[in-house]
């Protein structure tokens, strides 16, 4: 019996995120939930689990080491390997008509933290099970407003984290060329969640469909691209 795929998504509590959570445990994929409230992460993680009892939670807080590495170590004794991450978790502190001319350089720092290097920190974390197992699908979770096709004005610092997400993706897909993993960037769209607000376009499970299909690739799949509803888009 062939052993089912194990995800794993940062952020997950709510939104986007816990919509992804579901979709991949609707697909029969072992799913680890997580988010830097355990309270409201395990909440979301029980509720999810009465109709995909394979959809587990496990803490996690992308911008502190050692959180990562404890469930790096989690992954590996309780489940063996790690084939699907999703890095969800994001932040934007500097919405509105805010210029870069007054951005404040803690606010950059604070957003690159959570949005660049808490993804960084999971995948360098996550990657060797993958490379183990010849397997994996790593998807991040970016935006239209990090496209440099498109770059306009407001909101900097969420901008040009998700311009450097999107580098991370294009330089770690071509360092795993050859491979049987997989890692491509997305925009899911203007949702209505906590971050995109009551009278975004968009449901939840619009903006997780294209997650959810990158995260279970076939292995002839793309990888290195950027996508919106399943479409390449441009950088």
């Amino acid at each position: 019996m062939t052993q089912p795929r194990i995800a794993v998504v940062t952020g997950a509590n709510r939104g986007i995120g816990r919509e992804i959570a579901r979709q991949l445990a609707a697909c029969g994929l072992t799913v680890v939930l997580t988010s830097r409230d355990p309270a409201r992460g395990r909440a979301a993680a029980e509720a999810l689990a009465r109709d995909y009892p394979t959809l587990l939670y496990h803490p996690l807080d992308v911008t502190k080491q050692h959180s990562v590495d404890a469930l790096r170590d989690w992954l590996q004794s309780h489940l063996g390997r790690a084939d699907v991450l999703v890095n969800n978790a994001g932040v934007m502190l500097d919405g509105g008509g805010r210029r870069i001319a007054d951005l404040s350089l803690d606010v950059l720092q604070a957003t690159l933290e959570v949005n660049l290097y808490g993804a960084l920190r999971v995948t360098q974390a996550l990657l060797p099970m993958m490379r183990r197992h010849r397997y994996g699908r790593i998807v991040n979770l970016s935006s239209g407003l990090g496209q440099l096709a498109d770059m306009g004005s407001g909101t900097p610092a969420y901008r040009i984290s998700k311009t450097a997400l999107n580098a991370f993706t294009r330089i770690l897909a071509a360092e795993l060329e050859g491979t049987n993993i997989k890692v491509n960037s997305l925009c899911p769209g203007w949702v209505r969640t906590d971050l995109g607000g009551p009278n975004a376009p968009r449901s939840v499970e619009e903006g997780a469909d294209t997650a959810v299909w990158l995260a279970t690739l076939p292995d002839k799949g793309p990888s290195g691209g950027f996508f919106r509803d399943r479409k390449r888009i441009a950088w």
